[in-house]
């Protein structure tokens, strides 16, 4: 593996399954309505993600799970994604929070018509596939944005990155704005739209820092043209 210590421990592994069931249990806690279906399927698609991501990297790349583990500011990472990281999590926390009091508890929206929630529900199946992609194709897809030169991080050009130079941005948008879509969230889908914004400005920053540092970037971008979206960004 890319990394000298591949050892997880059991506190990481510990962590890990705690911050997987309590957002599932968190957004049902909300609700106030435990037989909430869009809410049961939105918590099977986040568990199922968790699990599968984690016990994937467990067995097949350890090194990238702690890379992924990594507490931030603990080295590497650039001055500005710590605060970005912080005003992310905070827009997050909120989003999480806001879909189920907006969509159930308080019905602050109206239901959204079903077809809705059906595209929102394609988006999220859709997102799992291009996370989980990034993560198995990309052993240096790390959750800050930060140079792995201990890890010796090099381009990686095949699989989903052949697609877009972000696949992982980009799932993480179709979940952020799926879930909203399939939960019923009018203030949910707002928030998601701005945090992919703030995904976006992330990325900007990132590509001046793998243009500058990461050896063969400048060449993967004239292979790989577009950030997200295929033919327009």
């Amino acid at each position: 593996m890319a990394a000298q210590n591949n050892k997880v421990s059991t506190g990481q592994m510990i962590f890990s399954v705690i911050w997987i069931l309590l957002l599932p249990a968190l957004l049902l806690i909300l609700a106030g309505d435990w037989f909430w279906i869009q809410g049961w399927l939105f918590d099977i698609w986040y568990i199922v993600l968790g699990f599968s991501t984690v016990i994937y990297l467990y067995f097949k790349d350890p090194g990238l799970l702690l890379e992924r583990l990594r507490k931030p500011g603990t080295g590497g990472e650039k001055g500005w994604d710590k605060y970005w990281l912080f005003i992310f999590l905070i827009l997050f926390m909120a989003w999480f929070v806001i879909m189920p009091l907006d969509a159930k508890r308080y019905l602050w929206t109206i239901n959204f018509p079903l077809w809705l929630e059906v595209i929102g529900g394609i988006l999220l199946l859709i997102g799992f596939y291009f996370t989980f992609r990034a993560l198995a194709d990309n052993p240096y897809a790390s959750a800050e944005v930060r140079i792995q030169t201990e890890r010796k991080q090099k381009v990686v050009s095949t699989g989903v990155y052949g697609f877009v130079r972000h696949p992982m941005y980009l799932g993480g948008i179709l979940y952020l704005i799926g879930a909203p879509l399939l939960l019923g969230s009018k203030y949910g889908l707002l928030l998601g739209i701005l945090m992919a914004v703030f995904i976006v400005v992330r990325i900007v920053g990132e590509e001046k820092a793998l243009i500058g540092e990461l050896e063969g970037y400048k060449e993967y971008m004239e292979r790989v043209k577009h950030r997200l979206i295929p033919f327009i960004w």
